[in-house]
């Protein structure tokens, strides 16, 4: 066999924005997705988008019909985007904006979160803790299967 050419011009990708996919149910995972995409995001000089899924599942028939159960959920949810966004910003990312979806982690980012932020990356962790429950880095697979941008499993 003799040496195969190959034939295309090699071309730069131009990344113009960034999603990350952080759980805090699954931190392990989580720190390294956000650490790498807060570091390509300061790099490139480009915006930057933070998700987390509040997993409606987690919670009882009993949990979900209380206003004040998942209000609470939620809160605590939100107090956690506003420190990913602040140590964001802390690092040198200049464009940062957080975003929070309920239901089906995998589902959630790709229905729902990439068409509104239109990332070109999505960064998302993938070994979780607890294998019986669905965390942001159990759904790895499903978001690299049916995102329409390009995905980096973080491990």
């Amino acid at each position: 066999m003799g040496k195969r050419e190959i034939d295309f011009d090699v071309q730069e990708i131009s990344i113009k924005s960034i999603l990350v996919a952080v759980d805090e149910d699954d931190s392990s995972s989580s720190q390294k997705a956000f650490n790498y995409a807060v570091t390509f995001a300061r790099a490139a000089k480009v915006p930057l988008g933070i998700v987390t899924v509040l997993e409606t599942k987690d919670l009882s028939v009993y949990e979900s019909m209380q206003p004040d159960v998942l209000e609470g959920r939620r809160n605590v949810m939100q107090a956690s985007m506003d420190e990913y966004v602040k140590k964001a910003k802390e690092f040198g990312v200049i464009d940062v904006k957080g975003f929070i979806g309920e239901g089906k982690p995998g589902k959630v980012i790709v229905q729902d979160i990439i068409p509104e932020f239109n990332p070109d990356l999505l960064v998302c962790g993938s070994e979780t803790t607890e294998k019986n429950s669905i965390f942001i880095g159990t759904q790895a697979s499903y978001m690299s299967q049916n995102a329409p941008c390009s995905v980096i499993v973080v491990r």
